[in-house]
């Protein structure tokens, strides 16, 4: 029995020793395979795994504003996640911590109500552990101050990742802050599908994508005693920071006001610019159109660079350039205009504001195509070609490269030819047969504003890095000079008149506050091949103030339905109150109590709303140089009480209690035509007294 039993205990150990040599054996000839017969192999595999090279993202550059606001950046934002499968992840005090958490991200995550979020959460539970999702996500694109207070809440405060399987993924995102604010100026960004880096698709975006993406850095695989991590090799270059020449200030300015017109009017789209007549900084631009759904106007494609049949607007080009070829040689010389000029076998050309004649200097105030056309005609008639060339020396038909994408040049291919080009250039001299987008016609105006400086319009002023700041010079279209300074002040003298004269088509445009010079333009929209007289573009395109410009500015409004149909009351009224609107916040240079010609004041000055007393004590004891009274403002019903205030704030505060202003002096308010606390009507008009 006994010798049995050692029988079979021996046998046990000899095949248990046999695996174990089987095993070993196995194991001695994978590891001599592995370094001496498959060595060459393994080796490869390492190598290129070593050698492998990984691209690292560079961070992409800011757009700001041109005092630093930020208009686009990169923000990071996270997924979360629950793993409900993590190693050691606490179900029982998940469960009882449901109501709890629901409560929580019910009130700090509103995408949800209470229901909504418990059943959400309690979801994954139906399932068996191993089915259970691993990365279940319940929020998405929340910044990192959220995911800070998301670890407040029940069950997530456990510190332990694998114990509440809370994990969050992180993006990066571009932000514009000021929402829609110069949206499509400043573009947008999208991932390319094939390499998944992320590029400009749209405005300055796109249009500076080489500098905004700066350069990528380079990652190899080093291998260290547990693994194989990514060691940077060459390290990514940030992209640059490009400051754009937008003033948030005007922008918004400008915005509100295209809103409030398109409004009014009930057009399907407008756009308008605003530009520094010195540098040809674009100040603000805003493009807006309808949205069907809602009757509102949002941010849309960006009309300002491409090309429409311009209208009346383009009369003061073909002006300018009659005045300095010589065509014109005295502005009070009488054109016989008649009521229907045919030129060339084409359509009879007719005036809406028709006479038997006029002074040339008129042309342009009564916006006559026949005298227009008759004036290019006679020059150019004979051989269009050479109107196309003079355009094209000019640098009106160059590229602007303003940093905005989408920009095309001005198509005025219908007269570079002698055959068949004279019809064409009949009508192309008033606006028609053309194509030309708003930024180039604002260049003209801004021009002759500049006494015939043609600076090139631009949207960007200054480039940064963390080793460069440059900044970038003004440029000029084609040889910098579209006129004589002598040319320049004879059209700024046509232009005025179109709001100031007896016979301008703009007089409903004048203000006393700042005078406005420009031009109205109207062009039917083509359909079907055929002009449609039912459909029509408005534009307005001028500078201010007319006696010293300082901004010009281009306004297009397309299709009104309702309340104003002519281009001074839609475009006009946009410039005019995009001018009244500077001119009440002292932009204009024009501050009350500026005065240039007084010594500068070295002693501050002290405001007091009470004189006398202590206010005297406390002026001699700190040897200030004075104080100014201000008399308290009456807060209740009726008019206001503007005594004492500047004249920036009384009109601030009247206009938004819907009075209509006039004044008489410079300085401070010292009296009031309607006394305050009087009851009015909106558009009741008040004049007021000012003295220094």
């Amino acid at each position: 029995m006994k010798k049995e039993n050692r029988t079979h205990i021996l046998l046990r150990y000899i095949l248990v020793i046999g695996f174990i040599l089987i095993f070993a054996g196995i194991i001695a000839y994978q590891s001599f395979d592995n370094t001496v017969l498959s060595a060459n192999k393994w080796n490869e595999k390492a190598m290129s795994e070593l050698s492998r090279v990984v691209e690292i993202s560079p961070e992409r550059g800011n757009i700001l504003s041109n005092n630093g606001q930020i208009l686009a950046t990169n923000l990071s934002f996270y997924h979360v996640r629950i793993d409900y499968r993590s190693e050691r992840f606490l179900e029982g005090r998940y469960i009882l911590a449901l109501d709890s958490l629901a409560d929580s991200l019910a009130l700090h995550f509103p995408v949800r109500t209470r229901q909504e979020w418990l059943a959400r959460l309690k979801k994954p539970l139906e399932k068996p552990r191993e089915k259970r999702p691993r990365a279940y996500k319940i929020l998405s694109n929340i910044s990192y101050s959220d995911w800070l207070l998301l670890r407040t809440f029940p069950f997530f405060s456990i510190r332990n990742p694998n114990k509440n399987g809370l994990t969050k993924e992180r993006v990066n995102r571009r932000v514009k802050p000021y929402g829609a604010m110069a949206s499509r100026s400043v573009g947008g960004v999208g991932i390319d599908s094939v390499t998944g880096e992320t590029h400009g698709i749209s405005g300055l975006e796109r249009a500076l994508d080489s500098l905004l993406y700066g350069k990528p850095g380079i990652a190899k695989k080093v291998p260290l005693t547990k693994d194989i991590v990514n060691w940077t090799d060459v390290p990514p270059v940030a992209g640059y920071d490009i400051h754009t020449t937008i003033d948030i200030d005007m922008q918004d300015i400008v915005e509100n006001e295209l809103n409030n017109v398109l409004t009014m009017c009930g057009a399907e789209w407008g756009v308008a610019v605003l530009m520094e007549v010195s540098t040809g900084n674009i100040k603000a631009i805003s493009n807006l159109e309808r949205n069907n759904t809602t009757g509102e106007y949002i941010e849309g494609m960006n009309r300002a660079v491409l090309g429409y049949e311009p209208g009346s607007v383009v009369k003061t080009l073909s002006m300018m350039i009659a005045l300095e070829d010589g065509i014109v040689k005295n502005v009070d010389d009488v054109i016989t205009t008649g009521h229907a000029f045919a030129y060339a076998g084409g359509r009879p050309i007719t005036d809406s504001h028709s006479a038997p004649s006029m002074p040339v200097k008129e042309v342009i105030e009564r916006s006559s195509n026949i005298g227009m056309a008759k004036i290019i005609t006679s020059r150019y008639g004979e051989n269009p070609g050479a109107f196309y060339t003079r355009l094209k020396e000019l640098g009106f038909l160059s590229p602007m490269n303003t940093g905005i994408a989408g920009e095309r040049p001005p198509r005025i291919d219908s007269v570079a030819n002698n055959r068949g080009g004279r019809i064409a250039l009949s009508r192309m001299c008033y606006g028609y047969t053309t194509e030309i987008p708003p930024l180039y016609t604002l260049s003209i105006y801004n021009a002759i504003a500049n006494d015939g400086v043609y600076v090139k319009p631009r949207l960007v002023d200054r480039l940064r890095s963390e080793t460069i700041d440059s900044v970038l010079p003004i440029t000029y279209m084609g040889t910098g000079k579209a006129c004589s300074p002598r040319t320049a002040q004879l059209m700024r003298d046509m232009l005025t008149q179109v709001v100031w004269g007896e016979h301008g088509t703009g007089k409903m445009l004048r203000s006393d506050r700042v005078k406005i010079a420009g031009k109205t333009g109207t062009c039917y929209i083509i359909e079907n091949g055929a002009y449609n007289t039912g459909k029509k573009r408005l534009a307005f395109c001028g500078f201010f103030p007319a006696e010293k410009p300082l901004y010009s500015c281009v306004v297009l409004t397309c299709r009104p339905t309702q309340n104003a149909f002519g281009a001074a009351s839609t475009s006009g009224t946009v410039l005019k109150n995009i001018a009244l609107k500077m001119y009440s916040r002292g932009m204009l240079n024009n501050s009350s109590d500026y005065h240039p010609e007084e010594p500068k004041v070295t002693k501050p000055t002290l405001y007091a709303s009470t004189p006398g007393g202590k206010v005297e004590h406390l002026r001699q004891g700190l040897d200030f140089k004075g104080y100014r009274y201000f008399a308290p403002k009456d807060k209740g019903a009726g008019m206001p009480n503007v005594v004492g205030c500047s004249l920036r704030d009384a009109i601030n505060t009247l206009e938004n209690a819907g009075v209509d202003v006039k004044f008489h002096g410079s300085g401070y308010v010292v009296a009031q035509s309607i006394s305050p606390g009087v009851a009015f009507a909106p558009g009741t008009k008040i004049t007021l007294q000012l003295a220094q």
